[in-house]
């Protein structure tokens, strides 16, 4: 049997992961996932690739707010989880990759304690509702199909097993932290679910869409902010590539919104 064994969500993208029992899922991913984003100076999304120390920034769920915390500073700051674009702001144009979206700073004061703290300008922006970043068409199963400030897609999905056979034929183990994913599964076969086109987790039905491509972020050692070395990525590029991509999880889109949470059980309905 297949069973949803982890949810987690990025709240702000490239900063630290929370663990879930339950999650409501949207048209654009988990509720609350990568909707917020820090922006250089230029207006471009920053990410541990260039700045392996964001993996330092926790943010923990508290009531309606998002509390965010560094491990080396004493001071947090806190967000609302719904924020309301102010009538004097102004919607400012952020690009991610090469898409520009629409969103709006959350306030200056905390723009301004994430900049102390890395030592150079950021802006922590939202994206709001009505803000419509469509993935990419050749993949996507509705012209409709939207996501967040995620890479590409709005849900990415491992199976333990396919964790638990990478890290047998490395010296040392890395935690699932290292891959960001929104479900982790128990049981099945190392890597089948990159085979997946539809499948439900409890009442939910998705599809999945294509092997997530992996880079440099997956050698970030999120305890410590720093590269760790060229594995897992060195390891995955021995046997895990679909043509000049490494490879590891399957990107995902739901067909429906609803609630999920641990323990429901994963069924295939169609591989390819």
């Amino acid at each position: 049997m297949l069973q949803l064994s982890e949810i987690w969500i990025y709240p702000v993208k490239s900063l630290g992961g929370i663990a879930l029992q339950h999650s409501k899922v949207t048209d654009r991913g988990l509720e609350h996932d990568r909707r917020w984003l820090l922006v250089d100076e230029n207006d471009c999304f920053i990410t541990q690739r260039e700045h392996p120390k964001l993996a330092l920034f926790q943010p923990e769920i508290a009531g309606d707010f998002l509390k965010i915390s560094h491990k080396d500073v004493q001071e947090s700051v806190a967000v609302s989880l719904f924020p309301v674009l102010p009538e004097t702001t102004t919607k400012i144009k952020v690009t991610v990759w090469e898409d520009v979206v629409a969103a709006f700073e959350v306030s200056p004061e905390v723009s301004d304690w994430f900049s102390s703290i890395l030592g150079f300008n950021v802006r922590l922006v939202y994206m709001p509702d009505e803000s419509l970043r469509k993935v990419d068409p050749d993949y996507a199963v509705s012209p409709n199909n939207v996501t967040s400030f995620s890479d590409g897609f709005p849900f990415l999905i491992i199976g333990q097993s396919s964790l638990d056979d990478l890290n047998s034929r490395m010296a040392k183990a890395v935690s699932i932290r290292r891959f960001r994913p929104n479900f982790v599964f128990s049981g099945g076969k190392a890597y089948e679910e990159e085979r997946w086109e539809e499948f439900t987790i409890g009442t939910l039905s998705f599809y999945g869409v294509k092997p997530s491509g992996r880079c440099v972020m997956i050698t970030v050692d999120p305890e410590s902010g720093t590269i760790s070395g060229k594995d897992p990525l060195l390891t995955l590029s021995k046997y895990k590539t679909k043509g000049n991509k490494v490879i590891f999880g399957q990107n995902v889109i739901a067909q429906q919104q609803g609630s999920i949470g641990v323990n429901d059980v994963v069924k295939v309905q169609k591989r390819i």
